[in-house]
């Protein structure tokens, strides 16, 4: 299966994230009771169905400690991003606010972060920055032209 198929789920999946959870919290009465239940999925999907594969594969042994590391680290960051919706949320923001800013700076603060941590071989072009500028000024327009609540 090709790689854009997967880009594609996680695409709509992150997509439909923030409304939802903003639906979940609402329904549940308390931000924290929603982020318990996104915690749950993430036990059932994240932990669960890998570890049974990883199993069934003979592989669920000899987990190299730098690496397991550093992806608790980036598991915890992605927890700290959930936690950080559901405060905003939870202050009176809507995802109508909210999802746009995240999905439109969340990107451009890794293509930063991966070039500190991967040194690009040359210069970056002068597009990169133009990208930026586009990416928000997109991110501006979606806020300003969005349906209204």
């Amino acid at each position: 299966m090709s790689w854009v198929v997967f880009v594609a789920g996680a695409v709509l999946s992150w997509g439909l994230y923030g409304v939802s959870l903003h639906r979940g919290q609402l329904a549940i009465g308390n931000s924290l009771k929603a982020l318990i239940c996104v915690g749950i999925a993430y036990l059932l999907i994240a932990v669960l169905i890998p570890a049974a594969t990883l199993s069934a594969e003979g592989e669920l042994k000899n987990f190299n400690s730098n690496g397991a590391i550093i992806s608790t680290v980036a598991g915890a960051l992605g927890a700290l991003g959930a936690i950080c919706i559901l405060f905003a949320f939870r202050a009176g923001a809507s995802p109508l606010y909210v999802m746009p800013l995240v999905f439109g700076g969340a990107p451009l603060v890794n293509v930063i972060a991966t070039a500190v941590i991967h040194p690009p071989k040359e210069s970056p072009s002068p597009m990169l920055y133009l990208g930026f500028l586009l990416a928000a000024i997109g991110a501006g327009m979606v806020l300003y032209f969005r349906p209204a609540a």
